[in-house]
């Protein structure tokens, strides 16, 4: 009763939520830094796309020096560029190469080590993952301070529509805040973080979750809506923003938390059923259940579902056997996306559901989910 009370209420105050007010840049700003789409894109790159490590070291090289380029001179607090940020540190590991940690370093020095506008909004909570990490690898103070105590301030004041709609009320939002909330418990030692995390996590999963499709809705909007086919619509990139995740807070969850099974149960069962719909070019549709009405794979969501995969993989968390070949494949097509100048192509612009796009749209929160992606694969062994 509780979840049905709770997709009501959703579906009530979705428009409110939808026109939410952004501050600090502005749209047109965001829309620059996040990406373009390049009419005549060039030749594609001539790269391997086999899983060897170095292969899979200089595709990522090649992808996260034409966005470090680009990126010159240029800070964001948005989710759009967050994702990018947290595959340069991705990149900065697999690599060896300091050059993209420390344009984070940048990043945060800009802005202060803050968190974006909107206190409790979980795309303004995203780039609080690359500030931890930062941390993590020279535990300076400063990095996490105000990042801290927002978040106990939110602790305490909760947010006052929280009972009536979940404040992760669309699915991307568990790849934006979640991983903040797990690695803060992480660095700081303190569980109480990873309480309110999995606490707000269930209530969303509650809300979203397909128990029939294995796969989640982008928002309550989509529950009677279908694809030109007659499916159901469950977004690539929606579902790829989940998966990634699930792994990143997997990745600094400890295995005795209660929590744990859980993180891992529906990294599995998604994990299922998303091979069973790779397209037989190897990446993934737009529109996850209706393939033959989208031209194009969908670069980002691909990118989310590779990473998703190898880490559970890595973890053994997945079997090999089963899961190894579709992230070969996966991978290959990936890297068969990359132009000449590094530009990854194919990636879906902002929005909230399957669209169109063409080959040679690149954004940032596709790249960085490319580096983080090509981090665990370099991994396989």
């Amino acid at each position: 009763m509780a979840s049905v009370t709770r997709r009501a209420n959703a579906l009530l105050l979705l428009s409110l939520s939808l026109v939410s007010p952004v501050f600090g840049q502005t749209a047109a700003e965001k829309s620059a830094m996040a990406g373009d789409t390049a009419t005549d894109p060039g030749p594609r790159a001539t790269l391997s796309g086999s899983t060897k490590p170095a292969d899979v070291k200089a595709a990522v090289k090649k992808v996260a020096d034409w966005e470090l380029a680009r990126m010159q001179g240029k800070y964001s607090q948005d989710w759009t560029i967050a994702t990018l940020y947290a595959g340069f540190m991705a990149a900065s590991s697999l690599t060896h190469d300091p050059k993209y940690a420390a344009f984070d370093k940048e990043v945060g020095e800009h802005w202060n080590w803050t968190l974006g506008p909107r206190r409790t909004h979980a795309d303004d909570q995203a780039i609080g993952q690359t500030y931890l990490e930062l941390y993590q690898r020279n535990p300076n103070p400063i990095y996490i301070e105000s990042l801290r105590k927002q978040f106990d301030e939110m602790m305490d004041e909760p947010d006052p529509v929280a009972a009536a709609k979940p404040i992760w009320w669309w699915c991307d939002a568990l790849f934006m805040a979640p991983p903040v909330w797990a690695r803060l418990s992480a660095v700081t030692h303190d569980p109480k973080y990873n309480t309110y995390m999995d606490h707000q996590w269930h209530i969303t999963d509650d809300l979203l979750w397909d128990k029939d499709e294995h796969l989640f809705y982008r928002d309550a909007s989509y529950f009677q809506k279908r694809e030109k086919g007659g499916q159901k619509i469950f977004w690539s990139r929606g579902n790829g923003w989940v998966m990634g995740g699930l792994v990143r807070v997997l990745d600094v969850l400890p295995k005795t938390d209660p929590s744990y099974p859980f993180y891992v149960e529906r990294l599995k069962e998604m994990s299922a059923k998303i091979i069973t719909i790779q397209r037989p070019d190897g990446l993934w549709s737009p529109g996850l259940l209706d393939t033959p009405n989208y031209e194009l794979p969908e670069v980002s969501g691909s990118a989310f579902f590779v990473y998703a995969l190898a880490y559970g993989i890595n973890h053994h968390q997945l079997d090999a056997r089963t899961y190894r070949p579709v992230v070969d494949k996966a991978w290959k097509a990936l890297v068969s996306n990359i132009y000449a100048d590094g530009r990854l192509g194919s990636i879906q612009p902002v929005g909230a559901a399957p669209g169109a796009f063409s080959a040679g749209s690149s954004y940032a929160f596709g790249t960085g989910a490319f580096m983080m992606a090509g981090s665990e694969v370099a991994k396989l062994r």
